[in-house]
């Protein structure tokens, strides 16, 4: 089992970075306090511990509606490779230090300490049980199913996993976990976290856990065959995210203080994620399909939810419009949530409400309104809850318990032997 991983961080066809310090690229030239334009692939290894670098524009949040472009400054090795006609950059660097970044990356540093523990956790476990299935099997996860038999209907039913990654362990965004480098790495309650649950990880049957989590499940967490691979995977079922000693819904929170503690500033943007709505006219919903999914599905357009997921999540939703003419089933959650939004919609648990009157001279109507509940998949640990329960005492051992069932906390050292 590694120590190391390899992220994805951005790419582009000609990156500029700046090297602080003294580092030595692959052709033996040392390099310090210089920024270069990059149009090759390449590498720099740091000579001194202090040696850092900044890359220029890097898109966090990418197609979701916080999406935006920083400058952030990274430790660890740097090498930039060819992914087709774009450059990469892809830094390795310690799973330990790896963890700092994420942890106040995917959320504020100054949660409270017992969840930024249990985020440690999930975030090693997540990491090590990637690196494990790609050394071991090296294959995507990505399935597209388009007209899959004669008696029924078209579809298209895909999703994306973290192992559509071949030339390094994870990326940088969303898609894995987000990692932003040293940028926001400065909160000592983080290197606190990470130092005390240092090398433990989750496990179910003697396995790490496939560790997933989203920022709010909305009362009820998804089971992982409605967004991902269908299989159950045992830790990851639908509960109930009720704190167990008051009966109260521990995600359904407005506590201003709990909420600025969690999300970093551009999370705190959003604010209606518990329970939320979404109105389109159809003229806007007729024009928002035609360019996500590239087909005109006419003046009179329905969405039919076709299989819901525990939490009420819809994986498979029909869209019908011109009299029934023009009919296709998408799915799963994230293929939905794309489709209807122009980010993507906070999550696909929605119930459709058609304002306006219908008759047969005016068949469409004037609104379709989503009424929707939570933010992300909900799969796994639910990350408003968990910071609650931090908030009410709970100690990270017991948000795990919670979040995945039946699951036990070993040292991956012991897994090594």
């Amino acid at each position: 089992m590694t120590d190391f991983v390899s992220v994805g961080i951005m790419s582009a066809e000609e990156i500029t970075i700046f090297l602080h310090g003294s580092w030595l690229s692959n052709e033996g030239i040392i390099l310090t306090n210089k920024e270069l334009r990059i149009s090759r692939p390449c590498e720099f290894n740091p000579l001194n511990p202090d040696s850092i670098f900044t890359l220029r524009g890097v898109t966090i949040g990418k197609t979701y509606h916080w999406q935006r472009e920083e400058d952030q400054t990274f430790s660890g090795k740097l090498r930039i490779i060819s992914e087709g006609e774009m450059l990469t950059t892809v830094n390795t660097l310690p799973i330990e230090d790896y963890l700092i970044s994420v942890i106040s990356s995917e959320m504020s540093a100054s949660a409270p300490l017992e969840f930024l523990k249990a985020s440690a956790v999930i975030s090693r476990s997540w990491v090590i049980k990637t690196i494990i299935e790609q050394t071991n099997h090296n294959s995507k996860l990505t399935e597209k199913i388009s007209t899959p038999d004669n008696s029924r209907k078209e579809a298209f039913i895909s999703w994306q996993d973290h192992k559509d990654h071949v030339l390094y362990d994870v990326c940088a965004d969303d898609h894995c976990q987000r990692y932003q480098g040293i940028t926001r790495a400065t909160n000592p309650n983080v290197q606190r976290a990470v130092k005390e649950t240092q090398g433990e990880i989750l496990t179910y049957q003697g396995k790490v856990c496939d560790c997933r989590f989203s920022k709010c499940c909305g009362g009820k967490t998804e089971e992982f065959a409605s967004c991902w691979q269908d299989k159950s995977v045992p830790y990851l079922q639908n509960i109930e995210d009720i704190d167990p000693k008051d009966g109260t819904i521990l995600c359904d929170t407005h506590d201003k203080e709990i909420l600025s503690q969690l999300f970093n500033n551009y999370d705190q943007e959003t604010t209606d994620f518990f329970r939320w709505e979404v109105s389109y006219t159809q003229a806007e919903l007729r024009n928002l399909l035609s360019r996500k999914l590239k087909r005109d599905f006419g003046e009179d357009i329905e969405l039919r939810p076709i299989k819901r997921g525990a939490s009420g999540r819809i994986y498979e939703l029909e869209i019908v419009g011109n009299g029934g003419k023009e009919r296709l089933i998408i799915g799963k959650e994230l293929t939905i949530r794309d489709a209807l939004s122009e980010s993507h919609l906070y999550s696909s648990a929605f119930e459709v409400e058609y304002s306006g009157q219908k008759d047969a001279n005016a068949p469409e109507c004037n609104k379709i309104i989503l009424h929707g509940k939570g933010w992300g998949h909900g799969v796994g640990l639910c990350q408003v809850g968990a910071a609650v329960m931090g908030s009410k005492g709970y100690n990270y051992r017991e948000i795990l318990a919670h979040y995945y069932p039946n699951t036990i906390i070993l040292n991956c050292k012991d897994l090594k032997k």
